[in-house]
């Protein structure tokens, strides 16, 4: 028994797959008092987020297992309890916040039924009192318009979007503990600030403590109070976050506080070729209301963009979460219906129907924000890299295993991964193998989005000098969808900002940096680097 609210003794992870054992989690110990905040760092892989989701048994047993631990949330065994004892805490005494949203939510059901269903659940309040309490939450996470947003479909928002609508299901029943497992990772920095300032508030009224797992250090020095730092699964180094700071005993924590992504954009020509461009570019979605269905309105996802990207060149597109950005990259690749003029290489594609697309693709590739909802589960990782070769270079079937080798190095995995599934990987691992399967094809222009928001500041260098090498090699063209602007200034040439579906402010990337025109501008550098 511990006097702390939970208390994690020795707790060891093992996965067993085929014949093999993997080590995920050692004889790791950690105690979080009552309305403090623990903030987990490392990595991506080290085992953050398996030692979280032991606490509420989580993992896929019977391949997980337990050689060693014991886990006690208020004098609860929890490795121990009952089924019922333990769907007793989740949700209700534990909340959690989970990485990757979009696999979170159930697709087949409206935001507002999947916060609701939490309430009526372990609260047993009314439907009517159950969507009041929804909409309470939603605008107190900073979904614009949340009255109109509590019918959407998990689909039907933003990556940003999705993460505040997670944190407003995590904290509808007040929890003693909330695990926040990257909480900010899919917002933009001036939203990052406003949800660490939401759940400070909200931790201490409710005296709530928080299991913070991150790879952002300038998170933790905001909002942590003590810090375990943690390592190939084990916990090498724990103290008050003052103390760390000022003076990180371990070298791991030096390395990891120390990682800045640096550097500038590759050198390109100023007068290299344009590779796409856009003109009065427009993606509508219409609100459609009464018995009849009638369009009484639009949403103007992208209202009028006009852009051109040069090959070799990379545009930075970057604005608040909602702000069009990830629509304007969908609709370039004609992934979505759209309005207004298309070019790729000076031919107008925006007429082109889905076959004549086909013969495109593999010279147009992207990257996906969320990098477990993009990769079939189903397949294993060679499979996955495969599929893109398999339609596009047939021809060169009895290469197809050399090259998918070959791109797994430059991503930095082990190639020997390539016969393991989706699950078996930490997210930031996930989002290298998504960048693998629109590498391997040697694309002319790459759309990524969000790429590395899921990826430790050490692994976000590797990725950032990764991009920079293969577009010095092969000439690529990037379209990078981001909030973080210190990716930006450090790959990107042009740069346009975004809000409400349209540029309001827009030039080569240094120059916006130094002499912002706008205050939104301004207010997104602030955040970004103060």
């Amino acid at each position: 028994m511990t006097e702390s609210l939970l208390s994690i003794e020795n707790l060891s992870v093992d996965f067993t797959a085929a014949e093999s054992v993997i080590h995920a989690v050692k004889q790791v110990s950690l105690d979080i008092k009552r309305g403090e905040t623990m903030a987990l760092v490392g990595e991506s892989g080290c085992g953050k987020s398996v030692t979280a989701h032991s606490i509420l048994r989580l993992l896929p047993y019977p391949q997980a297992s337990h050689p060693s631990g014991a886990i006690y949330f208020d004098n609860m065994e929890t490795l121990g309890a009952t089924d019922d004892q333990i769907r007793s805490i989740r949700g209700n005494k534990i909340g959690m916040i989970f990485q990757e949203p979009m696999t979170a939510f159930n697709p087949l059901h409206s935001i507002e039924r999947q916060i609701n269903e939490v309430l009526v659940l372990h609260k047993g309040v009314s439907e009517t009192n159950a969507s009041k309490r929804t909409l309470e939450l939603l605008e107190l996470v900073g979904i614009q318009n949340a009255a109109n947003r509590m019918s959407s479909y998990p689909h039907e928002l933003s990556g940003g979007q999705r993460q505040r609508a997670m944190i407003a299901m995590a904290l509808a029943n007040n929890p003693e503990l909330l695990i926040a497992d990257e909480p900010t990772t899919a917002l933009d920095v001036t939203v990052q600030a406003q949800i660490i300032d939401l759940l400070k508030s909200l931790q201490r009224q409710f005296e709530m403590a928080v299991l913070l797992i991150t790879h952002d250090f300038s998170v933790v020095r905001k909002f942590s109070d003590r810090i375990a730092v943690m390592y190939q699964g084990e916990i090498v180094e724990t103290g008050n976050s003052d103390d760390i700071f000022a003076n990180p005993q371990h070298d791991y924590t030096n390395l990891l506080m120390q990682s800045d992504l640096g550097g500038e954009p590759s050198p390109v020509l100023s007068n290299a070729d344009t590779m796409v461009k856009t003109e009065d570019l427009k993606v509508w979605f219409p609100i459609k209301k009464g018995i009849l269905k009638r369009t009484r309105n639009y949403i103007k996802a992208v209202d009028g963009i006009t852009i051109r990207v040069r090959q070799g060149h990379s545009l930075g597109v970057v604005g608040e979460s909602g702000s069009g950005k990830t629509t304007l990259g969908l609709a370039i690749l004609r992934l979505i219906e759209s309005d207004g003029a298309i070019a790729f290489q000076n031919v107008p594609i925006d007429a082109y129907n889905q076959k004549q697309m086909r013969l495109l693709r593999k010279e147009m590739q992207i990257v996906f924000q969320d990098p477990f909802g993009s990769l079939s589960p189903r397949l294993s990782i060679a499979k996955i890299i495969e599929e893109g070769l398999e339609i596009h270079k047939p021809e060169d079937k009895d290469r197809f295993e050399e090259e998918i080798v070959t791109v797994l190095q430059e991503v930095d995995l082990d190639p020997d991964v390539r016969h393991r599934y989706p699950h078996e990987f930490s997210g930031g691992q996930r989002q290298r193998i998504a960048i693998a399967r629109a590498l391997v094809l040697k694309p002319k222009l790459i759309v990524l989005d969000e790429p590395t928001s899921s990826l430790d500041r050490s692994v976000q260098f590797q990725v950032i000098n990764l991009l920079r090498d293969l577009q010095m090699k092969y000439g690529l063209t990037y379209l990078f969808i981001t909030h973080d602007l210190k990716i930006v200034k450090a790959l990107c040439h042009e740069l346009i900002v975004m809000k409400s579906g349209a540029i309001v402010e827009a030039g080569p990337a240094q120059k916006v940096f130094t002499s912002p025109e706008q205050d939104y501008t301004r207010s997104l550098l602030s955040a970004a680097f103060d």
